[in-house]
């Protein structure tokens, strides 16, 4: 399978995930009712809800590695796109709907294009705490003024984990 090759880094979390399920599943069953197969076809219907938001986030993850040129990527999140790469990185985390399954295959396909480790570690960080698309629901529930005291309290941090994540990815050159 030449596409997994040197894609290892699932592996050890695979492993962890199975071991975990397998002993659930033991201690569910061994609870004497039906409990174990219920979790079983829990299990089943969620990934029949996520598996196609699933597919179609890892499609977007591929096709950007693919449609975007690599001198466009290298120019404006490469390496030495600096702050620039940041802000931009910033701007699109915040702007990227839907939960991990959307937003980390996308991450993932931008750092595999050559944006450079700031720009996906602001990705990443704006993506959770700013959360564009989630700004009118948590506006309804919590009110205006808690989210606004949020946002200002977060405002710089995916800016700030950038810079340093630039700053510690240098060490391990």
């Amino acid at each position: 399978m030449k596409f997994l090759k040197g894609k290892s880094n699932m592996i050890i979390p695979t492993i962890i995930m199975a071991v975990l399920a397998i002993v659930l599943f033991f201690i569910a069953k061994s609870k004497g009712s039906d409990i174990h197969i219920v979790g079983l076809k829990n299990a089943l219907m969620l990934t029949l809800q996520v598996l196609p938001l699933l597919i179609f986030a890892f499609i977007i993850a591929g096709l950007m590695q693919t449609l975007i040129p690599k001198q466009a990527v290298s120019h404006w999140i490469g390496a030495d796109s600096g702050l620039r790469g940041i802000v931009i990185g910033a701007l699109a985390g915040g702007i990227t709907p839907g939960g991990p399954y959307v937003s980390l295959p996308i991450a993932a396909g931008l750092l595999n294009s050559g944006a450079n480790m700031g720009t996906i570690i602001a990705f990443i960080t704006s993506w959770s705490v700013w959360s564009f698309s989630r700004l009118p629901m948590e506006i309804a529930i919590i009110g205006w003024k808690v989210t606004l005291i949020r946002l200002l309290s977060v405002i710089f941090m995916p800016f700030l984990a950038g810079i340093i994540a630039n700053y510690i990815a240098q060490l391990f050159e």
